[in-house]
């Protein structure tokens, strides 16, 4: 459980800064790095351990850090999504549509656009979608697995330059 929960803190407080609308747009390049960061130098402040830190640690950190972020942002998303039965989605959706039709896609974007309009209307009369939490699911997990890893290898990177 040492070596996890400074991922699971780390990940935890990335994702309730991302619920901050300004912050939000930042979650992926600097929050979660941040966090990747702040998980490995809890590591060594938690078991006192000064030496070098590898990149394979750097690395399985900054991923921890990534898929705890995704699991508390997706829910949080999710819960604040069923409260309001709205999210970006909808305020997007109307802009998006104008801006893909200028570009004449034909049916498949017809076809993908039929899809996002259920799922719109589905969390606008439930709250939920299926298919929209699986989507955000996964595009925070390869947004936030990626960034973290790239945080753990920065924080590799600033942490053991203080030790030599």
């Amino acid at each position: 459980m040492k070596k996890v929960f400074p991922s699971l803190v780390s990940g935890f407080a990335a994702s309730v800064l991302t619920t901050i609308p300004m912050l939000k747009s930042f979650s992926c390049c600097l929050i979660v790095p941040g966090a990747a960061i702040l998980a490995l130098f809890l590591d060594r402040k938690i078991n006192r351990n000064l030496e070098k830190i590898t990149i394979k640690k750097a690395l399985l950190f900054g991923f921890l850090t990534g898929l705890f972020a995704t699991f508390f942002i997706t829910s949080f998303d999710l819960l604040i999504t069923f409260i309001t039965k709205s999210n970006d989605l909808i305020y997007s959706l109307p802009q998006t549509e104008v801006m893909m039709r200028q570009w004449n896609l034909g049916p498949l974007f017809d076809e993908s656009l039929k899809i996002t309009k259920q799922m719109a209307t589905d969390i606008q009369t439930t709250g939920f979608s299926a298919l929209y939490a699986v989507m955000i699911f996964f595009s925070n997990f390869i947004s936030n697995s990626i960034f973290g890893m790239i945080g753990g290898a920065l924080g590799m990177a600033i942490l053991n330059r203080r030790t030599d």
